[in-house]
């Protein structure tokens, strides 16, 4: 019975990759997915990338219509780069929590008790927040972004996490919001030293979202770009990941002769697994959901993020 499920599984899919084929021509569309993605999507996508990656390609494309496979502030981010594109989420009740918990009302607020402080927003935040940021980063260029400032003082939003690694990075003084990532924050120490007891030859790499004292444990601190490069360059053969799971794909596809365990199994972000293929054919289908930015809102979130594909 299993063996005739996962042949109709697969049966499915390949109808529903030819239809996506067709639908993609006769719209003039392109799929941007996050590394995070099922790997059936990541599978079908024109590009897989981390947020910089995909914000740089839905800036530059020349498509019509943007499918963006990820979560809604990165529809937002490439509808604000690409204003004039139809851009599309496979389902707009993939969220970001972290994102969620920072607000304009309370950036402003933040903002006026440090009027000489410029903000630096990691791109996991919504339009009305970017717009309310002087500069947007993202984990591969965090600290370079934070050094780029022209001001002695950074108020930091939302990860507290990324926050307290760029902090290891910086001379400027950083205010950091309590904010953090639901998924990378469910590491813990306890998680690493088991692991490590399990595979004592694999180095541990790890995300700067996850806590502080995880990050220390690590042979390898970088964005989900950065780890991947790291384990395809490195002459190590196992690993042990501290990111998000969807990563292992990319991760095979680099490197298929090495060996990649998770630190944890709740290293899984559910709102990224909302998305599949099935609902990736049915939104260039219906042209729906699309992705909608107030034009005030987006012209002064652009800049934010025009600053930020900038910093070298």
């Amino acid at each position: 019975m299993e063996a005739l499920a996962l042949e109709r599984k697969a049966e499915q899919n390949r109808e529903l990759r030819e239809r996506l084929a067709q639908l993609k021509k006769e719209r003039n569309a392109i799929i941007l997915a996050h590394y995070y993605q099922r790997d059936e999507i990541q599978e079908v996508a024109d590009f897989r990338g981390d947020s910089f990656l995909l914000a740089q390609k839905a800036a530059q494309t020349d498509a019509d219509v943007i499918v963006f496979c990820g979560v809604h502030f990165m529809g937002e981010s490439a509808k604000i780069l690409a204003p004039n594109k139809v851009v599309l989420v496979p389902d707009e009740r993939a969220g970001c929590p972290m994102a969620d918990m920072v607000n304009p009302i309370g950036l402003r607020e933040l903002k006026a008790k440090h009027p000489n402080a410029k903000v630096v927003t990691y791109i996991n935040s919504s339009a009305d927040v970017k717009a309310e940021t002087d500069i947007c980063c993202t984990s591969a260029n965090a600290v370079q972004v934070v050094n780029s400032v022209d001001a002695d003082e950074v108020i930091w939003c939302p990860d507290k996490n990324l926050g307290h690694y760029v902090q290891q990075h910086t001379d400027k003084k950083m205010i950091i919001w309590e904010g953090y990532c639901n998924t990378h924050d469910m590491l813990t120490v306890k998680d690493v030293y088991e692991m490590r007891a399990k595979y004592p030859n694999a180095q541990f790499v790890v995300h700067p979202e996850c806590r502080p004292e995880v990050v220390e444990l690590a042979d390898f601190v970088g964005s989900t770009t950065g780890i991947l490069k790291y384990c395809r360059e490195s002459s190590h053969q196992e690993f042990i990941v501290g990111t998000e799971d969807g990563t292992g794909y990319q991760l095979r596809v680099d490197s298929p002769d090495k060996t990649f365990h998770f630190a944890s199994k709740f290293l899984v972000c559910p709102n990224m697994k909302v998305n599949n293929l099935k609902k990736v054919v049915k939104a260039l289908e219906t042209m729906q959901p699309q992705i909608h930015v107030p034009q005030d809102v987006a012209d002064k979130a652009r800049l934010s993020l025009e600053r930020m594909l900038l910093v070298k």
